[in-house]
């Protein structure tokens, strides 16, 4: 599984010792809960009614065994001895002391993991199959690809504030799908096509909450070197044509269906246009 390095560890430390005094100055009143909420969401941080909930990234699923005896750990010294594990493959802790978060995240920070892009209108943990890299029937494993996603997504300063939370899934099974690939922002299926070239078929705008709707296909065929920049594309044209006056019409998916599937995904082509062949290509 993927490994820390010194920028890695650099950037999740730092983000460490910043929220720390945000919350100190939260909790001393010299910061205000207005300009605090996006600070703490930032953290992956929720303050519900009877308690905070701190959300933690699992990427795609991937646990070590000491990534898990200390979030079992700190279950125990700043929770109730349990946490709760979601449908998106992350962790959640329902009932710890806003004062301790901090401290959580440093604890967290010691194992390589963190609370960053978990909550807020970002791009949010990429999702596969729990079964990936051994799955009998998967055309390749996965989890390269939602490392590579992550690595790109992860305080890509283009998309912090988009117009609501956006969610990525990676199939490699075909119609086997453990993925949920129908209800995601965007489904990529890893796919050969007929010269025997790995790429991704493109399905965009699904999600469920209170207007379910299914994703379309938007492009049959992905070359696997443009994966990143054609995501790019859906992203800014996600960004900059979503809806930002109501909340509950601002997911992709009422875009892709207001201008209809055909329409998005020429939209997105042209944008892609301009930077298939740039930095993001991959090797």
């Amino acid at each position: 599984m993927y490994k820390y390095d010194g920028y890695d560890k650099q950037i999740v430390q730092e983000r460490v010792q910043q929220f720390r005094g945000q919350t100190q100055r939260f909790l001393e009143g010299t910061l205000a809960g207005d300009d605090f909420l996006p600070l703490r969401l930032q953290n992956g941080l929720y303050v519900q009614r009877l308690a905070p909930m701190l959300r933690v990234a699992v990427p795609y699923g991937m646990l070590s065994s000491t990534q898990l005896r200390k979030l079992a750990s700190i279950s125990r010294d700043y929770d109730k001895g349990y946490l709760h594990f979601t449908t998106r493959q992350n962790v959640q802790f329902n009932w710890p002391e806003l004062k301790d978060v901090p401290d959580i995240l440093d604890e967290l920070r010691s194992v390589e993991m963190h609370s960053i892009q978990t909550s807020g209108n970002c791009i949010r943990n990429t999702t596969t199959d729990q079964f990936a890299g051994v799955a009998a029937n998967e055309l390749l494993d996965p989890r390269p690809y939602c490392e590579i996603i992550r690595q790109w997504s992860t305080f890509h300063p283009e998309f912090a504030f988009l117009p609501r939370k956006f969610k990525i899934s990676v199939n490699a099974c075909g119609d086997t799908d453990r993925t949920e690939s129908l209800v995601n922002d965007i489904a990529l299926e890893l796919v050969k096509n007929d010269a025997g070239e790995i790429g991704f078929k493109v399905l965009a705008g699904g999600g469920l909450g209170r207007t379910p709707i299914i994703a379309s296909v938007i492009r049959e065929f992905l070359p696997e070197k443009h994966l990143l920049s054609y995501l790019d594309a859906i992203l800014r044209v996600y960004n900059i044509h979503g809806r930002r006056d109501n909340k509950y019409k601002a997911r992709i998916k009422i875009l892709v269906k207001a201008l209809t599937p055909a329409k998005f995904a020429e939209r997105v082509e042209a944008e892609w246009e301009h930077i298939k062949d740039g930095a993001t290509t991959l090797t």
